[in-house]
């Protein structure tokens, strides 16, 4: 097992720079996941740990050392792709075991390594098929089996759910969850979906536009977002924002009007400096957060467009004017579609930003 540490990295291919001086700290045995758009850098700061891309400034330290110039093979990492990789000509058995083999590994301790990955993944019935014989799911299975016989200090891995199915997405989501467990090794993985990022990571590095957005806990990302970015990325569905304007300050809260709800206000109080009167801000609210009228703060009125129902909660996707809301209902509350209704926001369960997408605390 080892610590990863990134120092200021930053990646370019000629005159765009993609990755804009990363910091990371990836503590021994953590699973940290690299979460954000398409197009934010994730990939390309997996492939620079993996050493399949060279770092244009930085560092990058695997277990204390610094493995800027060091090889891949040399890095003792192993990492697993979204394309499985697999060969097809090849049973499972000879996958897992091909390159011990090319490295020349003494052939007990790779039948040892190979029947443990079997017995861990539980594909040990498998072992004499090929590729095309097995489902998506266990495809990944021998991806992943194929990394842990390599024993390595740490798990890369590149969006490896993206081809499988919803169900086997959450099916492999559990046994990644539960290989981590197991082994306790240092993993570092890639994905767009925040679903994955929130339900697998011990931590979660949120990255835009080749920027760090924000690094924390799960739970800390959601109930406490550096920023709109990061409060509209994470969670599922997605948190509501209201466009308002601050009407004043009287010394104990903020008092902002709601710019499209017939000039509802909310008094929200902060623990720093106050925006000023007459700045323009947003109120973000998550869909759970949406409370029955009069039992908030501040009543606003929407009309339902579309009620979607998922037992035990509906998820309402309501019009206000120019904004698209989505509210959380318990189901025996559902709404049917065209219904008008009046929500109510509690001051405490909101959150608030500056123009700029900045958090105002």
């Amino acid at each position: 097992m080892a610590a990863v540490t990134l120092k200021n990295v930053v990646k370019r291919f000629g005159v765009f720079e993609i990755v804009h001086g990363a910091d990371i700290d990836v503590e021994d045995g953590e699973f940290v996941v690299f979460v954000g758009p398409s197009g934010c850098g994730k990939s390309t700061l997996l492939r620079m740990i993996a050493g399949l891309e060279d770092i244009s400034g930085g560092e990058i330290a695997i277990g204390g050392k610094v493995v800027n110039d060091v090889e891949p093979a040399d890095r003792g990492i192993a990492m697993v792709f979204q394309s499985y990789a697999l060969y097809p000509h090849m049973s499972v058995e000879q996958n897992l075991s091909f390159g011990l083999r090319m490295n020349g590994n003494p052939k007990a301790d790779t039948e040892r390594r190979v029947k443990r990955a079997a017995e861990i993944l539980r594909i040990a019935e498998l072992m004499k098929r090929r590729p095309r014989q097995l489902s998506g799911g266990q495809r990944q299975r021998v991806a992943i089996g194929r990394a842990i016989v390599r024993e390595p200090q740490v798990f890369l891995f590149d969006e490896p759910l993206s081809n499988l199915d919803a169900e086997l997405r959450v099916q492999m989501r559990v046994e990644i969850s539960r290989l981590h467990k197991e082994l306790g090794v240092t993993m570092i993985y890639v994905t767009h979906d925040q679903t994955e990022a929130m339900t697998l990571a011990d931590r979660i590095v949120v990255l835009n536009a080749g920027n760090i957005e924000q690094i924390g806990a799960p739970l800390d990302l959601y109930d406490d977002p550096a920023n709109r970015f990061v409060a509209g990325f994470v969670g599922s569905p997605k948190m509501n924002f209201l466009a308002a304007q601050v009407v004043g300050n009287d010394g104990s809260a903020t008092v902002v009007e709601l710019a499209n709800h017939g000039g509802a206000r909310l008094r929200k109080s902060l623990s720093g400096a106050p925006p000023a009167v007459g700045a323009e801000v947003v109120l973000g609210v998550r869909p759970e957060h949406f409370f029955e009228a009069g039992e908030g703060d501040c009543d606003i009125a929407v009309k339902a467009d579309v009620a979607e129902h998922l037992g035990s909660v509906s998820y309402i996707y309501a019009n206000a004017g120019p904004e698209e809301l989505i509210i959380e209902r318990e189901a025996s509350r559902q709404r049917a579609t065209g219904d008008h209704m009046v929500v109510s926001i509690k001051a405490g369960r909101s959150l608030l930003f500056d123009k700029s997408g900045a958090r105002i605390r």
